[in-house]
This record gives structure tokens, sequence and C-alpha cells, in this order.
């Protein structure tokens, strides 16, 4: 399903073992595209690029989880492509390269005439990344459908998490589009307000509740 609005198209593709999402961003104005998180397949990436005749100019990282960052060197490798992620998280991962531009939060990335914003949403890892542009947000393993993102991997941290979330269900109009970083839910994408109704994550108004459900009360 791909998602067209004036001046942007969002083209989501299913990649891996792990039901994970790559996007690819397109920018009306230049045809340049912007990746989010390249793990697994690079050659169907590619390959969907070459189709429709994309040039490939930025990667955007939600996170530094394998799963997400796999096939970072072998994209780079095929394109001169800008890697941006938060500077929490360059820190975290330890990885360095002259690709990449540190951001901080609220942070503003154009593709073309498409600005994309960068969010901090720390919990998942201390950098974690939610990028908002029109009324669409990719959310990575920070939301997902009826989900958020485990805290008790290396970074994890429960408390940073439960405002990660607050953040979101407070700041996103009801009507934004929620594309996560894995097809973990009955539908692979939804809107802010079927979130907010639904997901057992966001109903919590407490962080202590919130956190003996997400360690204990739910995998």
């Amino acid at each position: 399903m791909t998602i067209a609005v004036e001046t942007f198209a969002i083209h989501p593709l299913e990649v891996g073992r792990m039901e994970n999402f790559v996007y690819i961003i397109q920018d009306y104005s230049t045809n340049h595209v912007a990746i989010v998180d390249p793990g697994w397949e690079v050659d169907k990436l590619l390959r969907f690029c070459e189709n429709h005749c994309f040039e490939i100019s930025q990667v955007l990282l939600t996170h530094s989880h394998y799963d997400h960052v796999n096939n970072l060197d072998e994209l780079l490798s095929h394109c001169h492509a800008e890697v941006h992620l938060l500077e929490a998280e360059a820190n975290f991962w330890g990885k360095r390269s002259e690709m990449f531009r540190l951001h901080q939060d609220n942070d503003s990335i154009f593709l073309g005439k498409t600005e994309i914003k960068i969010w901090h949403t720390p919990g998942h890892t201390p950098g974690s990344a939610c990028f908002h542009l029109g009324d669409s947000l990719l959310t990575g393993d920070t939301l997902f459908v009826s989900g958020c993102g485990r805290c008790d991997l290396a970074g994890g941290d429960p408390k940073q998490m439960f405002y990660s979330l607050q953040r979101l269900r407070n700041n996103c109009p009801p009507e934004t589009i929620i594309y996560p970083g894995h097809n973990y839910g009955i539908t692979p994408f939804s809107t802010m307000e079927e979130q907010i109704s639904h997901n057992p994550f966001l109903q919590f108004d407490t962080l202590d509740d919130f956190i003996e459900y997400r360690l204990y009360g739910h995998r």
C-alpha cells in the first residue's frame, strides 16, 4: 500500500524473517527518495527503486538494532546517500561514518520539498527516533499497531518509553497515520485515533503501572 499526498509518497516494503518494514519516502519534486531502516533484502529495495526511477539520496535510521541496519553498508555501496540519525543513537551504537548526519530532537531533514521532522523517542534504545512528515509518523520500534517496543534489551528503558508514548499520544492529531517498524498488528498500519482507543500501552496515566505492564504483563 502506497500512501500519496501532495508533495510526497510513502512506499512500504515488508522484508526479512522478523516482519520488518522498510519505507521508501518519495519526494515528487525531485523523485529523490529516503530509505528508512534498510534491514534485509537490499536487492528487493534496489530493484524497487530502479523500476520506479528513484534516486536514493538519504537514509533515515529510527534506531541501530541489527534488524533495522544490517543492510546499511551494502545499500551505501550502491548509492551516495547521507545517513540521518540522532546523535544519542550514534553514541549508543558506537558506529561512526563520514556519511552520518547527526541530529537533535525536533531537527528538520529536507528531501527536496518534503520536510521531515525527527523526534527523539527513547525507550527501546537511548536514541530511538520517529520521523514525522505531513499526517504520517514513522515510528520504528517505539510504537507498533497495538503494541510498543521492548524495553528489556540493551539500552531499553521503560520510564523513557512511557514518556515517549505520552508525547506521541498528546502531540499527534487523531488522523495521523502510524507506520511501525514491524508488521506485528492485526493491520500493518493504523491511525493515532485507533491506537489511542485500542493500544494497551497508550492507556496508562501513571508511570508505575506502565512499567509493571511493559516489563511483566506483556511481551
